[in-house]
């Protein structure tokens, strides 16, 4: 048995063996394409661990028979690369995997750069991260860009089983029996990383006792050991930390709590507390706001209880919030009217301040504090008068339009009515 990890040992040699990214290497999609074509682009696969990107570049190495390098952009150095770049001067065209390609420095990118121009190099770089924000721009422009998404389930178990049954490279030779239950446990513990999966999978069998049939029997127990923690990737700098807060948000706008709950669990695992504080303060005003302020101050002192004691405890406070603000009413009236007013604004829609609005020091008013002609409401009944505050060109404008989904609001709502009858009759 070779001592290359299992995961190692069952990279796929034919892209028709690549288990997931359907997208990419599906059969009539982009990678499946250039394959057959034997028209290669340099390109750059992102996605969290584990979920196949070495793997692509391997089996298109190994279905175009081309030469196939590995380097890494931290660890090898230029004269790595240069050996690499001798080797396609010989042999017309070579695959270069190159892992961490966001780490590349200028020295080796400007050695790079016109191999890949000239075609002699096919470049298949890897990263975790966002390209478009790590990559350098000259490197990107030269290359396809593709996303790897985590593997679901399904692949997951796909390559459980081709790795018990492959007596050549898997574990087909020894007498494994594997519970369906610690089968579903696996495949769904791992957060789609298939490295981890078979990692914990060799490790199952490799380190139990075959009992008295002969059987290694792999149970959810077994699994569990080898498993250790759920697999959970989470890159606070990548897209997929602000897919969390996007769904995060998005549950609690939906008003689904045990959605909600879920994602507040990933970023809580993550240790994210300055992104769940900011993002609980920023829903509580844009969602929830006039509907139910006393839910907003509610959330302001659970965040600031959060900060001061730190986690774990800190996810006590934390849950609490997300489920007051799950079920209270919601409302964007606040952040829709200031958005509306700030458009406005944005395209020149401005007008001048009316004259009995501005500053007394500058029009020379008789009353220290008070424009020409301004009408001072607390010397009215009622509070209202008949005067003009917006710009001539808006006075009509209305950019507040209340909701009615919670007490508070509607009760606004309410007074915000009589004070435009008032003014629209005045008006007229």
């Amino acid at each position: 048995m070779s001592i290359k990890p299992l995961a190692y040992r069952m990279r796929p040699r034919k892209i028709e063996e690549v288990i997931g990214q359907t997208h990419l290497v599906g059969k009539g999609k982009i990678i499946d394409r250039m394959v057959k074509a034997r028209n290669l682009s340099s390109m750059i696969l992102y996605g969290p661990p584990g979920v196949g990107k070495t793997s692509i570049a391997s089996a298109i190495a190994g279905s175009t028979n081309y030469a196939f390098r590995t380097l890494n952009a931290v660890t090898n150095n230029k004269k790595d690369l240069q050996i690499v770049i001798e080797e396609a001067k010989m042999s017309g065209r070579v695959i270069l995997f190159l892992d961490e390609v966001h780490r590349l420095d200028k020295a080796k990118q400007d050695y790079l750069l016109p191999f890949l121009e000239n075609g002699m190099v096919v470049l298949i770089g890897a990263t975790t991260g966002n390209p478009y924000h790590v990559i350098n721009p000259a490197l990107r422009s030269r290359c396809q860009i593709f996303e790897l998404k985590p593997l679901e389930t399904k692949d997951i178990q796909k390559a459980i089983s081709l790795a018990l049954k492959d007596k050549e490279r898997g574990l087909g030779t020894y007498p494994v029996e594997m519970e369906e239950e610690a089968r579903n446990f696996l495949s769904q513990s791992v957060g789609g990383d298939l490295r981890s999966a078979l990692n914990a999978l060799e490790l199952a069998v490799m380190s139990t006792d075959p009992n008295e049939e002969g059987k290694i029997l792999i149970t959810k127990e077994i699994i569990g050991e080898c498993v250790q923690k759920k697999s959970f990737s989470h890159d606070k700098d990548g897209d997929h930390h602000y897919d969390v807060l996007s769904a995060f948000q998005k549950s609690i706008r939906g008003s689904d709590v045990n959605a909600a709950l879920h994602y507040l669990g990933r970023l809580i695992l993550a240790g994210d507390l300055p992104s769940i504080s900011r993002r609980l303060l920023v829903i509580a005003y844009e969602d929830i706001g006039l509907a139910n302020p006393q839910a907003v101050m509610r959330t302001v002192m659970a965040v600031e209880t959060a900060e001061k004691i730190g986690f774990p405890e800190a996810r006590i406070p934390l849950a609490n919030a997300v489920i007051d603000l799950c079920l209270s009413p919601k409302s964007n009236s606040a952040i829709t009217a200031i958005d509306a007013a700030i458009k406005d604004i944005e395209q020149g829609i401005g007008g001048e301040v009316p004259d009995h609005l501005k500053d007394a020091h500058y029009v020379g008013a008789k009353q220290l504090g008070r424009g020409l002609d301004y009408k001072y409401p607390h010397d009215y009944s009622g509070g209202w008068v008949k005067q003009q505050y917006l710009p001539d060109c808006l006075k009509n404008r209305k950019y507040y339009h209340p909701k009615t989904n919670g007490k508070y609001e509607s009760a606004l709502a309410q007074v915000y009515e009589r004070i435009n009858r008032f003014t629209d009759k005045n008006n007229h």
